[in-house]
């Protein structure tokens, strides 16, 4: 990501914009998430207050990469907020959460195998938001990760997955 001299704004890859657009989130009875807003960042698109999201949300469901959303500014908290779904990108969003560290090598090298990328955040050590991109083939790889939870070794959530994943 490449900061623009002008306005310390991050400029995407194709030159857009970018903006932090803030996901409000429900808290539950056992605290989770442990945030009550995720802020992802978003490039503009040719329509007005609408975000291509850019980044694999860690908390956020039904959101993936690609993905476009509708904002809102919000003038009190001075942020744009999620306002609408707008349409999908065909990628999906799967979280894994680490129950034995050292298998944390193997899960990158299948993920990184399969052409899928993934975020990290140093505050959930053991937490990987990962993308599958529209043409990776989630079902093998589906089937591979839940032997893993079968194992012990991590424990996953299906948070956005796509119709093409859906069928595949």
């Amino acid at each position: 990501m490449e900061i623009s001299r002008l306005s310390d704004r991050p400029i995407s890859p194709t030159g857009a914009k970018m903006f932090k657009v803030a996901f409000d989130l429900d808290v539950d009875d056992s605290g989770w998430p442990p945030v009550s807003v995720e802020r992802l960042w978003g490039e503009k698109t040719d329509v007005r207050f609408e975000i291509r999201v850019v980044n694999t949300p860690f908390f956020v469901r039904g959101v993936s990469f690609g993905d476009l959303v509708r904002v809102r500014p919000d003038h009190e908290r001075r942020e744009l907020v999620y306002d609408g779904y707008t349409s999908a990108s065909g990628h999906s969003t799967i979280r894994i959460i680490f129950m034995r560290a050292d298998v944390r090598q193997s899960v990158e090298e299948r993920l990184r195998a399969s052409g899928c990328s993934w975020e990290t955040a140093g505050g959930f050590p053991n937490l990987m938001a990962v993308d599958i991109p529209s043409d990776v083939g989630y079902g093998e790889l589906r089937r591979w990760l839940l032997a893993r939870v079968d194992a012990g070794d991590i424990e996953i959530q299906e948070s956005a997955i796509s119709v093409a994943h859906k069928e595949g």
